[in-house]
């Protein structure tokens, strides 16, 4: 990707700021060079669902270069220094390269099989169940800082989530020696 975005501009930006919002035309695609932004949509119910957690070296919302607006928020979470490019840029460079059309392709297929993944995971009917798929996928759970961030990826309440993370807590403690 490096060949892509080498000479986009680069942004730095603050945590709780936006790239874009939902129904703003779609003009640039981002890479994530440092920090982290979430590609979040608002539910019915008022909660952000968490839909990508772009960290270092991560492309956001990258099928929307094919799409006229954004359906998605790009929150800051983390101060991030993101590489923008325009769409009509990288279009251009796709075409003419075909090894990078190639890679964008394969990057692409990989979303849609993580996207995938995680759908399969939010159809699971318990937290308990969710959970465990997440970190079989992901490895260990992440700092107590971003526990609300799995909980939003998970499409669980932040309580729902503590509730499971205390009941495993206390099953372990309760287990003992063997």
């Amino acid at each position: 990707m490096d060949t892509l975005f080498g000479d986009a501009e680069v942004q730095q930006k603050d945590p709780n700021t936006y790239l874009f919002l939902s129904g703003d035309a779609v003009r640039f695609v981002h890479l994530i060079e440092d920090g982290a932004v979430h590609l979040e949509r608002l539910q019915i119910n008022g909660q952000a669902m968490c839909f990508q957690r772009a960290r270092p070296g991560d492309v956001l919302a990258e099928a929307s270069i094919y799409a006229e607006a954004y359906h998605c928020d790009a929150r800051i979470v983390e101060s991030a220094r993101v590489r923008r490019l325009s769409v009509k840029r990288l279009i251009k460079r796709l075409e003419a390269e075909p090894r990078l059309s190639w890679a964008w392709q394969a990057r692409l297929a990989l979303t849609v099989q993580k996207t995938r993944l995680l759908a399969e995971i939010r159809g699971m009917k318990t937290v308990e169940q969710r959970l465990d798929a997440w970190m079989d996928h992901n490895g260990a759970l992440p700092t107590r800082g971003q526990w609300q961030t799995v909980a939003q990826e998970l499409a669980v309440s932040p309580e729902a989530f503590y509730r499971e993370i205390a009941r495993r807590r206390s099953h372990k403690a309760n287990a003992g020696p063997y």
